[in-house]
Order: C-alpha cells, then structure tokens, then sequence
C-alpha cells in the first residue's frame, strides 16, 4: 500500500507543472549560465539525510528566485532605453545609443517634434556606419556601393581663358557709358536664371552697359521678389566687372529717355541677329527694353560667349547670403550623417495641367487637371495634338512617385538612403508620396529640416523656396530629376562644372514600356533599368556633339578642358 502511495503521488507530481512568463528582453540580458540553469531541471536528489534537500525543490523558491531574477532584469532595461526607439518617436526602428544632433544647434527645436534638431535615423545599411569617437563627436565611415560612386570627371575641370581679342574688346565696351539695355525676365526662379544670362551676353554682343535685370511677377505664384532678394547683386557686377558694365539703375541723364521695347525677339538669335537688328536702335535711342528671352538666343556661339554664359550661370550669379546661409544650413543637416540623394520631384497641379499628362491617381483628379486645361488651354506648352498616352511613352510627362521609387530599386539604392525631396505640394497631398516613404523612410524636405520661424521670412517667396531647394540639391551626392525643367537643367550643369558630381537622368522613353509590363518579373526590370542608365549618370558629354545644347548644361569643352588643354590656353594667353 505504501508503495502504491508512493507511486499515484509521482504521477501527481508529473502532472503538476507550472509556468512563468518571462519578458525577451530580459532573456536577452542574462548570462549564458543563468539560462541554462533557467532551461535544465536540477537532478533529483538521491534520498538523504542533506538539511537543504527540502529547500532545493521547493516551488516557493523558484518563485522567488525568478522574481528577483525579473525584477533585476527590468530595472536594467529600464536604464537603457534608448528614447529614439519608444512608440511615440518618429524613428521608432533607430539603432542609434543616443540622438545626433547638428552641429551647434543642439538645443533648438524643429518642425519634426522633437526637442532637438531633426535626427536622420541611420538605419543598418551596408554602405556607411556611423560611429560615435572623441567624446560623443560623429565619425562617419563610408563603404562606398555603386549607387554612391560617383562618374569618372576624365579630368575635366573649369577653364574660362577668353581669347585675347576679346580682352582687347572689353576696353573699349567698358569705357561706353552711354547706351543702356534694360531687360524684364519672367517664370519661376531657375527660368529667371536662364534669361539673365542671355541677357549680360547680349550687352556684351550690343556693347551696352547692363541695368539690373528686372524680375517680373510671377503670374502662377505671386512672388515680388526683386534681383537682390534672391541673388547677390555686388558679387554679380564684381565678377562680371571684366565683361559687361552693370548699373542698379538707369543714370539721371537717361531717365527721362523713353525705351524703345522689342517684344519680338524671335527663337534661336544669332549675334549677327541682334547686331542687325538692335544695335542702330541702341545707338541712337540710347536705351533698348527687350523682354521674353526665354530661349531667345542661340545655344550655339562663339567660344568667348559660351565662356561668358558659363561665367555667368556658374560663378557670378550667386544667391543673396540670407539665402545662402539658410540653404547651406538645411543641406549640412542632410550631410550630418554622411552621403544623401536629392530627388526634385515635379508632381504640382500646375506642371500637370502644363505638361498635358495625367496624375493617374484617381478620375476626380485626372478631371481636376484636364478642366483646368481646358479653362487655360494656353498654359499647355507645346505638342498640343498629342494625347497623353503619347506624350506618356515618348517621355514628356514626370514619373509618379510609385515611378521614382521602382527606378531607385532598380538602380540599388540602399533602403536607408537619406532623401531630399524639392519640388511643390504634390496635387493630392503628401499622400501621392507613400510609395517612396514606405519604401525610403528617411525622407525629408526643406520644411521637415527647417527649425521653427527659419522659413517664416521667405513665406510666399516662391523663388526664394526654389533657391533653397536648388543650395540643398546642389550640394547632395546625388540628384535625379523625375522630369525635365530648367531646373534640372541648371544643376546638370552646375553639377557638372564641380567636378562631374553624380546626375541621374532618367531615361523615361525607354524604360516606359518596361513600367508598363506587369508580367515583368521585379528582378528582369531592375537588371533592364539599371544597364538603360549606365551612360546616365553624369559622366561627361561633349556639348559640341549635337547642335543646339546649352553650355551652360553641357559645359564641355567650352567652359571645361583636360590638365593638357588648359595648359595651351594658358600659352596662348
């Protein structure tokens, strides 16, 4: 009987089993040997006489020992919570020990709603790690992937030696004090840009001195900005103090003269052109007022022009140091921890309404965009018999967001990649852009990077936000236009002129069919985008290979030349 007693009372014990649950984290943090004696049940006990046997296996002591065990464990995660990690931060997945801030801005507050400056979380990426040295000072180290490389420059660098007949010339253009050029230019800042650098060739062609340029009103977004208040007009006459005579206004003696306005400049002017037909006028009124030269001059000059185009876009025009100090602001936030890409993205109402493409997010959108077409049927530049699936695959419209983030994976960037993003408000909201902020989160513009009140002096000054964009995008490692503009054509060049920095152009005509192709597998696509863009990236190109492209967009070899060429101009000079 005892033995059976014995026995039912075992298969009781068996039966009785107990649990407790214990947090990861604190499994995590316990020693390899605490784990195992957690895991592995003690050996019983052969039946002795030992005082502690009792003891050993009393369930109340294990109780008691987890609970210590717990209670250790939670304070010691308790104390070090990393407090970018918690639910309610806006990078809830970073790894980093403790937030970065920018550099002597650590205590101000920002638009992202945090009590410090914006913190670009760094993910795990395979191509950069950021370490902490010297007393919490960000060290970053760069493994560099081919999405960062950046094209071979073939040792192209900026070479602006003018011939010395056009030297000679200057003397003479210089002393001439007495006939004026006054010039209007219109459209969006980067427009403006392109315009005033016609306009200083065209003094230099006329022998006029140059009033500064007048901006007009911007008709779509009511910017009053005038030339000093998006670019530095003293820089502007020092450097071109060797070229062309600028004055801030007409001198008393001309105030009274009545100019004689040309509207009818026609496309593609030669200097031979403006001479014929402006330069008697000049003389003998002595003030000439052209406007609308957007794209009125020829892209082909002669070499000493295309170099002063290139003096102008990429040294003199400079923007106003207010504008300057903020734009280099932003994008040192963006380098704070290391290589960034800048998208300028063209998704606003109005380029879709001008482009005569569709937005494809919904049919109330689509009709938003083509009623306004039809209300303002003169806004649609060019190509008006064209439908929109036409204008789609001959690649006249800009790439969707869902576009610009299957190009992006394509061409390998890291999903951590930290992006800069000009460009207006999408039509539909930041919402059109959740295929690239699910696929890239670090996703930032001006306004996330901006503190508090730092843009409130620029509100409505549209020009002055295309600046901005323009610094910051200028600056990155590397940029891609989701579609043509002046814009983009501008930092091609400029980028270009530093040094060949790295430029994406997408090559929207032959990559369309593929986007379109739903039985593509994802790993074909990216294999066929990535081998469409590897002569896209920059590299540089010989503006005198086809007629008619900008120097200041393709500024070899007028404006750039190998170690060997510059040494021959330098002979000749």
């Amino acid at each position: 009987m005892a033995l059976s007693k014995n026995s039912n009372s075992n298969s009781f014990n068996k039966k009785k089993v107990s649990y407790i649950s214990v947090p990861s984290q604190i499994i995590n943090s316990l020693s390899s040997s605490s784990l195992q004696s957690l895991l592995v049940s003690p050996k019983k006990s052969s039946r002795s006489t030992n005082r502690f046997s009792f003891s050993y296996r009393n369930p109340r002591i294990w109780f008691f020992t987890l609970f210590l065990v717990s209670l250790f464990g939670m304070l010691k995660l308790g104390f070090n919570v990393d407090p970018i990690s918690l639910p309610f931060s806006r990078y809830p997945c970073s790894t980093t020990q403790q937030p970065l801030s920018f550099d002597g801005e650590q205590n101000a507050a920002s638009h992202l709603g945090l009590a410090q400056e914006p913190i670009l979380s760094t993910g795990s990426s395979n191509s950069n790690a950021i370490i902490q040295l010297n007393g919490g000072k960000n060290e970053t180290l760069l493994t560099e992937g081919d999405f960062w490389k950046q094209p071979d420059g073939l040792g192209f660098k900026p070479c602006l030696g003018f011939t010395s007949q056009y030297r000679k010339d200057s003397n003479s253009i210089l002393k001439n004090r007495w006939k004026y050029l006054l010039v209007v230019v219109s459209g969006g800042m980067n427009q403006q840009r392109n315009q005033i650098v016609d306009a200083v060739v065209i003094a230099r062609i006329l022998g006029a001195s140059l009033v500064v340029p007048v901006l007009q009103v911007n008709v779509i977004w009511g910017d009053e900005s005038e030339f000093a208040d998006i670019f530095d007009l003293e820089h502007f006459k020092d450097v071109l103090a060797d070229d062309v005579h600028i004055v801030s206004s007409l001198p008393s003696t001309h105030v009274m003269t009545r100019p004689v306005e040309e509207k009818r400049t026609p496309l593609h002017a030669s200097p031979q052109w403006i001479r014929a037909h402006y330069l008697k006028r000049i003389n003998r009124e002595r003030v000439l007022l052209l406007r609308g030269l957007d794209s009125r001059l020829s892209k082909d000059l002669p070499s000493d022009l295309q170099k002063l185009r290139c003096k102008v876009a990429f040294q003199a025009l400079r923007f106003s140091p207010r504008i300057l100090e903020l734009g280099n602001k932003l994008a040192s936030r963006m380098r704070n921890q290391g290589q960034y890409l800048s998208l300028h993205l063209r998704m606003e109402k109005d380029v879709w309404v001008r482009t005569g493409c569709l937005p494809g997010l919904t049919p109330e959108y689509d009709e938003i965009v083509n009623s306004e077409r039809e209300r303002h049927p003169e806004l649609l530049t060019g190509r008006s018999n064209m439908t929109y699936h036409e204008r789609k695959l001959a690649g006249l419209c800009p790439l969707t967001a869902l576009e610009v983030t299957r190009l992006l994976k394509a061409l390998e960037a890291p999903k951590d990649a930290r992006i800069y993003w000009a460009g207006g408000e999408p039509l539909g909201g930041k919402e059109v852009l959740e295929p690239l902020t699910k696929e890239f989160p670090q996703f930032y513009n001006k306004h996330d990077l901006a503190l508090p009140r730092e843009l409130e002096p620029f509100a409505n000054k549209a020009s002055v936000m295309a600046a901005i964009d323009y610094i910051v995008c200028e600056k990155s490692d590397v940029f891609i236009p989701s579609h043509g503009g002046n814009m983009g054509h501008a930092l091609q060049g400029q980028r270009a002129y530093a040094g060949h920095k790295k430029y994406i152009t997408p090559n929207k005509r032959q990559m369309l069919p593929y986007f379109m192709n739903s039985s593509l597998p994802e790993s074909d696509f990216n294999r066929i985008v990535k081998d469409l863009h590897r002569e896209s990236l920059g590299q540089p190109e010989l503006r005198m290979s086809k007629a008619g492209k900008d120097v200041t967009k393709h500024p070899v070899p007028e404006c750039m030349c190998s170690d060997r060429q510059q040494q021959e101009q330098q002979s000749d000079a």
